[in-house]
């Protein structure tokens, strides 16, 4: 890649919000650069979607500029020099030029300044630390335009002292390769993640998921995830995944591809543990999951496994008791297993066929409601309380046996 790369002609970055930006900040000298990812993603093809600035301006100065510009500025990160611009509804951090002056691998206490060479150098990753100044021009201090072409994710200067300010630098290593990196991960890198991998204990249970999620949600973390094994990283932060393996995340990808699932990093997570129900719950409570990700991970635990010759007049009955994304979950993986094995198993094609018909019942069934309440049964002498609580369970039962055909009418009559 030319070390005279330029961007001035993306579309993201000749946004009139952009340019006022620029003309408010890089006055009186003082200067403003798009940062990070934006020129990352620019440089490698991909879309830009945030586009983040470093200033040589002091966090309170970018505040009162653009509120005499009349731009409101939001003091998101003010203590470590951000404050967000909002402009035409959107939002553009601007980070004052810093080192961190002490850090414990969780917090830092930072220091502002103004030379960008000491701002490259404090940052992660060589292709997180690319600048493009007002004319779009880009700025390379720590070697990473070689980085983009190669796609190689390496740590700005020693990998063990980069780790060492921030320990969720371990993660952010994996998930950065999973996205933009090929080949082989850089050797410094990987043993300084490996000797690392004790001290990811520190880190917030919150961080970490964020992490890991970020990085299952790439469009094929397959050689991610075999590299955090072999360090011994996965099994640091994952350890239910240690004797279950991450051998159906291959055949997880290639389903993916060939039957245009969207990448759904629950599901990869599930490809990756057992369906072990009070370890999939100290799991979620461990990595302080969402409720809705809880309810998921948990009730495909509990779910049960899809046979695939099971009639699909049983598959509705189980998808009325768990529900339909539960079994989904279960089918979707007995389906990823059973196309994994065509190759050396003739049978895997019948079973493959039996999953994609469950799969497909599931995807478009409708849940029946139930067609009795208590105020029928009120009407018929039942008294409210456990006695109608068991009287609708046995009927909803019945129902549910006759596959959902009996209307209130044969029900109620079969309870006289």
């Amino acid at each position: 890649m030319s070390t005279e790369a330029n961007v001035a002609d993306e579309s993201w970055f000749t946004d009139p919000a952009l340019a006022r930006i620029f003309a408010l900040l890089n006055q009186d000298g003082e200067e403003v650069r798009v940062v990070g990812g934006a020129v990352r993603n620019a440089l490698m093809g991909l879309p830009v979607t945030d586009t983040d600035l470093a200033s040589t301006w002091a966090p309170e100065q970018v505040v009162k500029r653009a509120e005499a510009a009349g731009i409101r500025a939001v003091p998101t990160g003010i203590e470590h020099g951000t404050v967000t611009l909002v402009i035409d509804g959107r939002g553009f951090e601007i980070t004052t030029l810093r080192h961190d002056a002490e850090t414990d691998g969780r917090r830092a206490k930072v220091t502002f300044g103004k030379d960008w060479q000491v701002d490259a150098e404090r940052r992660d990753f060589t292709i997180n630390a690319l600048y493009a100044d007002q004319a779009g021009t880009i700025i390379d201090l720590v070697g990473g335009l070689e980085d983009i072409e190669t796609r190689t994710v390496r740590f700005i200067g020693d990998a063990d002292a980069r780790i060492a300010e921030d320990y969720l630098r371990v993660l952010r290593y994996f998930r950065f390769f999973a996205h933009y990196g090929t080949g082989r991960p850089d050797a410094a890198a990987l043993k300084a993640c490996a000797r690392a991998r004790d001290r990811l204990g520190k880190l917030s249970a919150e961080r970490v998921w964020k992490e890991l999620k970020t990085l299952l949600k790439a469009r094929d973390p397959g050689r991610a995830l075999l590299w955090m094994r072999q360090s011994g990283v996965l099994s640091a932060v994952l350890p239910e995944s240690e004797k279950w393996g991450i051998d159906s995340i291959g055949p997880l990808i290639a389903a993916e591809t060939a039957l245009d699932w969207e990448p759904d990093p629950m599901l990869r997570l599930m490809a990756m543990v057992p369906p072990d129900v009070a370890r999939m719950g100290e799991l979620s409570s461990r990595l302080k999951m969402s409720r809705a990700e809880t309810d998921r991970l948990v009730k495909w635990a509990e779910a049960p496994a899809i046979a695939p010759t099971l009639a699909i007049t049983a598959l509705d009955r189980l998808l009325y008791r768990h529900g339909v994304q539960p079994l989904g979950d279960r089918i979707r993986l007995s389906l990823v297993s059973a196309r994994s094995r065509t190759e050396i198993d003739a049978s895997a094609l019948t079973d493959t066929a039996g999953h994609s018909r469950h799969l497909a019942r599931a995807l478009s069934w409708e849940q029946p409601v139930f067609p009795v309440a208590g105020a029928d049964l009120i009407a018929l002498g039942v008294e409210p309380g456990p006695d109608m609580g068991k009287h609708l369970s046995a009927l909803e039962q019945r129902w549910v046996e006759s596959n959902f055909t009996l209307d209130k009418t044969a029900l109620l009559e079969a309870k006289n």
